[in-house]
């Protein structure tokens, strides 16, 4: 199998939508992340407001994030013939409507643990749709405005930092304001707000159907999604990027979700402790993604992604696992952020560059797909763990257990792929040696 490059726009063509495709996809993503992050700490207070059950949040995690992971990973092939604009819109839609439907449940006094599950597992499902939709438009509407890909996925992966920094401080404060179900509520509407940026300032021309909706089967579809798996596979830096991801994911998931709320339930007693150190570690996120944004192209990937994610993701559990407070909590929380922050762009370049354009929705997806794999899982795990064993050793166990994961840069050769810029071209033929 043979690719060629993607060719790019010159810069300023006419007629091409400029760097304003861009900037409206970064726009409608933050709206909607912004109240995902305020969801995120509403549902869990909810739960466990409710049931008092670590255990309780943790399954209602799961429920929520196991059908994003899932379709995330295998909508590539649909989405190829629906077309990715299309998939976003429709996809947020419906996630609207979903989440619209719990605080109106409740309200109602129908809104018990099963209902919720069921409902938070149907938006995860078709925002996974969505967002396997998502990555794909991020290089094309870079290349409108012939926008380096560091700086696209920087700018990119900012809007998520910037959405957890509005987002988590935000709830932490309007929970007790309007209660938890009002802060989900705020999360339908900031759907409903990112599918109309996007119908404004993202061409209908960009992302459209690769190929005919009426020729998907059983078989074309199969075959759709194991070429784009092929291509992982053959690729042992993307394949690594992915691997470490999931297992970082899914103990930072067993944090947030679960360890984190505990935390503050048990140690603090206030929501809002959520929100500040939710806030703090944005704040600490968007300088790091500012700097990989700015300055990627001229950093050393593979070292400084190493050191970054050591540096990044076990402290956290340890601080929260020594003290009950704030005070000693947020500086450092803020110091991790920024070294995770760096993180995105350089991961993001890299495998914008090894991907050819028509197998981006597959491949993408199913690098998305792979490091989320842990995430619904880590809230099981993050609950479950506390509930047997107690918050401190569930926290340094997590810690201990991530700690190890982040060495993996430092211990296996093809972590240097970072450091090297292949063309498509080259990467192609390896995807094609895995075929045979």
């Amino acid at each position: 199998m043979t690719s060629s490059p993607p060719s790019r726009p010159s810069p300023g063509s006419p007629g091409r939508g400029g760097k304003s495709a861009l900037y409206g996809l970064v726009s409608a993503y933050l709206v909607s992340e912004a109240g995902t992050s305020m969801s995120a700490v509403a549902i869990p207070w909810l739960v466990l407001v409710t049931t008092g059950s670590a255990a309780a949040t943790g399954i209602v995690g799961f429920a929520q994030m196991a059908p994003y992971v899932v379709l995330q990973a295998m909508a590539g092939p649909v989405v190829d013939r629906v077309g990715l604009r299309r998939t976003f819109l429709i996809g947020n839609s419906v996630a609207a409507v979903i989440m619209c439907a719990i605080p109106a449940l409740h309200a109602a006094g129908h809104l018990n643990l099963p209902a919720l599950a069921c409902l938070v597992a149907a938006a995860g499902a078709v925002r996974g749709a969505a967002d396997c939709a998502t990555a794909p438009l991020v290089p094309m509407t870079a290349d409108l405005g012939d926008v380096p890909y560091e700086r696209a996925s920087g700018i990119y992966s900012g809007a998520s930092r910037t959405a957890l920094l509005v987002g988590m401080p935000a709830a932490g404060g309007l929970i007790a304001a309007i209660g938890a179900s009002g802060v989900v509520l705020i999360d339908g509407v900031t759907f409903a707000a990112g599918v109309v940026i996007l119908v404004i300032f993202v061409p209908r021309s960009v992302g459209r159907a690769e190929r005919p909706a009426d020729a998907i089967s059983l078989r074309n579809y199969a075959a759709d999604l194991a070429e784009g798996l092929r291509f992982l596979r053959a690729d042992r830096l993307m394949l690594g990027l992915a691997i470490s991801a999931a297992l970082t994911n899914l103990l930072d998931q067993a944090l947030t979700s679960v360890l984190l709320p505990v935390w503050a339930h048990d140690r603090v007693h206030r929501a809002i402790a959520i929100g500040l150190v939710g806030g703090v570690l944005g704040v600490g996120l968007l300088g790091g993604v500012m700097v990989g944004a700015w300055l990627g192209p001229r950093l050393p990937r593979r070292m400084i992604y190493a050191v970054g994610q050591l540096v990044a993701a076990s402290p956290p559990f340890f601080a929260l696992a020594a003290w009950a407070s704030l005070g000693p909590v947020l500086p450092l929380i803020l110091v991790c952020g920024i070294a995770g922050g760096v993180l995105n762009p350089i991961s993001g370049a890299a495998i914008y560059d090894r991907v050819p354009s028509r197998l981006q929705a597959r491949v993408l997806g199913a690098v998305k797909g792979t490091a989320w794999l842990g995430i619904p899982f880590g809230s099981l795990f993050g609950g479950l763990l506390a509930q047997t064993t107690g918050l401190t050793a569930a926290l340094v166990t997590s810690g201990s257990l991530m700690l190890v994961v982040t060495l993996a840069p430092f211990v296996f050769p093809s972590w240097r792929g970072l450091d090297r810029k292949p063309t498509h071209a080259q990467v192609a033929p390896q995807s094609a040696q895995a075929e045979a």
